[in-house]
């Protein structure tokens, strides 16, 4: 039997490195522009997630951004709407996901539609045939339904219109899809009618999906640990683990050691490992807090030393970095949080706070420092007022 091999050892620097040029932020421009761009982008990164929050641009504006330095929202509505290169769906949350994978997402699709869906439970057969019948005759809003007698809402974030919870439960069926979004009002298409399709494609077999998520961690981490390949999805962590053990004796995947992990184990490919450039010192990004770089907490916390609160939940008087702070990356070092409002009628950014942090608490060198930001923060603002 041959024996297991001894993890490498990676600094954080190293893992840091590793991971940032997984997400293409060591770079300016990894992508190009347009809306080809922004199919580019979700398909190496495997979703950008959505989010209704919106003291600044929302966040898959914002993360698209971040890496498409020229991006217009009109690229990602091109892109969904027209080329049809992506679509929404379920990930670790409510995400663009790039359409060539859609097949991994059927078996989840196939489980509500037989099932159901614990947050729709209560929608009557009645109100699904209602939505379906109107649908069938064309694409359509929540706002294009008028007739519907309100309910009492079940929880806060849930709409009164019996119609409303009924199409996203047509929604997490596949039976349809978003085929496009104004602000954050959702157009609702048939599935098979908004991609050309006679019949929906053949679905993924869990042997497939496994391997999809797995493979898909390792493109846009670099480093991956089980908890980061199966972000909120435990049920999955077993098979996945037992995929890795098979990797790492094939060859195909190394165990490495980032330091102050303690016991965690982390892996990656060969070539991943190959020593690269560093992200130049002077690149800033100024990211949304639900960045893949930043949403797992504690992996940012590991191989960045930073601990992000998002605090827009939290009291006023107990917040640390503010109500909405975005960390700045500058570099390979994440030096600050900005708690930042666009005031979009008197047309500017508005800094609400500013948190220096990690290498930022230094005093020498923060002028120049400070001064590069302000510079990303100048581009940033025009970004935000942009139409």
């Amino acid at each position: 039997m041959s024996r297991a091999p001894k993890p490498i050892p990676l600094t954080t620097t190293q893992a840091r490195q590793i991971w940032l040029h997984a997400q293409r932020l060591d770079e300016r421009a990894p992508f190009g522009d347009g809306a080809q761009a922004v199919s580019d982008a979700v398909a190496h990164l495997g979703y950008v997630q959505i989010d209704t929050i919106n003291v600044i641009e929302r966040c898959h504006h914002h993360i698209l951004f971040s890496r498409i330095p020229s991006y217009r929202r009109a690229d990602l509505r091109q892109a969904q709407s027209v080329d049809r290169s992506v679509f929404e769906y379920w990930t670790h949350a409510l995400s663009y996901v790039p359409a060539g994978d859609f097949r991994f997402f059927l078996p989840a699709m196939r489980e509500h539609r037989r099932e159901g869906h614990k947050w729709f439970a209560s929608v009557k057969s009645a109100d699904m045939r209602k939505v379906m019948r109107l649908v069938r005759a064309g694409p359509l809003t929540i706002r294009d339904i008028e007739d519907d007698v309100l309910t009492e809402k079940e929880h806060l974030w849930q709409s009164r219109k019996p119609s409303k919870r009924a199409l996203q439960l047509a929604f997490y069926t596949g039976a349809v899809t978003i085929s496009e979004r104004r602000g954050m009002l959702k157009t609702y298409e048939l599935m098979t009618r908004h991609f050309g399709w006679d019949k929906l494609p053949k679905p993924a077999s869990a042997k497939d999906i496994t391997a999809y998520l797995l493979d898909r961690a390792l493109r846009s981490q670099g480093v991956v640990s089980l908890d980061s390949v199966c972000h909120l999805d435990a049920p999955r962590k077993t098979a996945v683990a037992g995929l890795i053990a098979s990797r790492v004796r094939r060859g195909e995947l190394l165990p490495v050691a980032i330091e102050g992990a303690g016991k965690q184990e982390h892996w990656a490919l060969p070539a991943a490992l190959e020593p690269g450039e560093r992200a130049p010192p002077d690149l800033v990004h100024i990211l949304s807090s639900f960045d893949p770089l930043i949403i797992q907490r504690k992996r940012t916390n590991l191989i960045f030393g930073y601990n992000h609160l998002f605090e827009a939940y939290v009291p006023k008087a107990k917040r640390k970095l503010g109500y909405f702070a975005l960390p700045v990356l500058v570099g390979d070092e994440i030096v600050a949080a900005l708690d930042l409002k666009t005031d979009r009628q008197a047309k500017k950014l508005l800094m609400q706070k500013w948190t220096w942090v990690g290498e930022g608490k230094k005093t020498a060198g923060r002028k120049e420092l400070k001064r590069k930001i302000e510079e990303e923060l100048d581009r940033f603002e025009k970004f935000q007022l942009a139409e």
